[in-house]
């Protein structure tokens, strides 16, 4: 009887454990809010709830204004926190996403792959056939899939005159070097992907974009001349869906856990925050668009490390931050000068999102330098770092990108275990402000 009573009781304390488990995991995967597939219901969170003021919400209404925004949105948690549509914008009218739809094909040649319709190492004429391009065959064979979505093809991303970057006709897609050997972004390569995606579904692009993701998520845009539109909230419901790792709500449409990770890491050994059609933040060094030189330092030093985001000309926007839960969308016309992705708008939007806490004050770059002091440098074995604000992270990566684990103890780190050399030192202050330092280990 006693042995009994104590079998009975082992199997209460393992059913318990296995009912905490599964309700856990159920909470966790119920932490994000989907909004219904159909109509206009979308559940909001107050902004003060986040303790974000009204003054500097106005603050940065103002800024979007003056930089040609016509949407804008910010999602926490998947719900509205923030949602304004400037001039004769509304939350029905439809922008196009430029180079952002780069992503959203990314996307679904993830889902391409894991049905069993392409593989993107195979190289695209298995799929589209050959004399796509104008290069030798054996050079042209050298292009993967894989290749678009890492904008490593080789072709030349400046053909000439009349050529433009954009342009897939067979004639303006040159030659110029290897595939694999160097990093350029070319619209009209990666718009090949579209092609190769179609032509293995035996289906035009917009009904695979429906079938595959559209239905699935209630967006409702449309592909027109290979770039997507579609109204500011389809495009938070694509960057919602890819903050929680391509599932929609309990649907997983990216069922390629792999895939999906490498897309949003690190591609190639050229451009560390580029990885496959999607723009990467935290890196020790970026690579822009028409520019075939490497600088120093994270993409968006303002926006956290984690980001990632699909990025289009003249300032289209998807900012998806998996640490704090946030996506941001943003459309309109070019808030500089005509840029094809990145512009210095990012940095100077994220100095606005940071500073909408009034509990936090939000500071810029320039103000955290003044209050961080990290010495020696070069160092030996100890790093000190003595800071005036509130810290979330450090983080520290060599030359090519590695990342290496270090712990702030007592104001100081070890680094006597990293070999010698020059690294980069990421300091992110609790307001998301980044400060990059390079430290010579010696």
């Amino acid at each position: 009887m006693v042995s009994l009573s104590h079998q009975t009781f082992m199997k209460r304390i393992y059913f318990t454990s296995i009912l905490f488990v599964f309700c856990f995991t159920l909470t966790k995967a119920q932490s994000l809010y989907f909004p219904p597939l159909t109509g206009s219901t979308w559940d909001t969170i107050s902004p003060q709830s986040l303790n974000w003021c009204q003054a500097r919400i106005d603050s940065l209404y103002n800024y979007l204004q003056v930089k040609n925004t016509r949407s804008f949105i910010i999602l926490k948690n998947g719900k509205i926190v923030l949602e304004k549509y400037f001039g004769s914008y509304t939350v029905d009218s439809l922008h196009y996403w430029a180079s952002a739809s780069k992503s959203l094909t990314s996307f679904l040649t993830g889902i391409a792959q894991k049905n069993g319709l392409i593989n993107i190492n195979n190289k695209v004429s298995q799929y589209i056939g050959t004399g796509w391009t104008s290069a030798p065959l054996v050079k042209e064979n050298l292009i993967t899939v894989k290749n678009l979505l890492q904008m490593t093809s080789g072709l030349d991303d400046g053909p000439p005159f009349p050529c433009t970057n954009e342009d897939t006709a067979k004639s303006c897609l040159l030659y110029q070097v290897n595939a694999g050997t160097r990093w350029a972004y070319h619209t009209g390569a990666y718009k090949k992907v579209q092609d190769v995606i179609s032509t293995s579904a035996g289906l035009n692009y917009n009904t695979v974009t429906n079938n595959w993701i559209e239905s699935k998520t209630g967006m409702s845009g449309f592909w027109f001349q290979q770039v997507y539109y579609s109204t500011a909230r389809d495009m938070a419901r694509f960057g919602l869906l890819n903050l929680n790792k391509g599932i929609w709500n309990t649907d997983t449409i990216m069922k390629d856990s792999l895939y999906f990770k490498a897309m949003i890491n690190t591609s190639q050994n050229f451009n560390q925050s580029y990885g496959y059609l999607w723009w990467l933040n935290g890196k020790a060094t970026y690579m822009n668009p028409g520019i075939q030189l490497v600088l120093n330092g994270p993409l968006i030093p303002n926006c956290p490390n984690d980001m990632f985001a699909a990025l289009g000309k003249n300032d289209q926007k998807i900012y998806v931050i998996p640490s704090t839960g946030m996506v941001v969308i943003r459309q309109g016309n070019s808030a500089e000068n005509v840029t094809f992705a990145l512009s210095t708008f990012d940095n100077t939007l994220w100095d606005y999102i940071n500073k909408l806490n009034c509990v936090n004050a939000g500071i810029n770059v320039n103000d955290l330098s003044q209050k961080i002091t990290i010495y020696p440098n070069p160092v030996k074995d100890m790093i000190t770092i003595k800071s005036d604000v509130e810290l979330r992270s450090i983080s520290i990566k060599n030359g090519i990108g590695q990342s290496f684990e270090i712990k702030l103890r007592n104001n100081t780190i070890d680094v006597s275990q990293l070999q010698k050399g020059l690294y980069f030192l990421t300091i992110t202050s609790s307001t998301n402000i980044n400060l990059v330092r390079k430290i010579v280990i010696d």
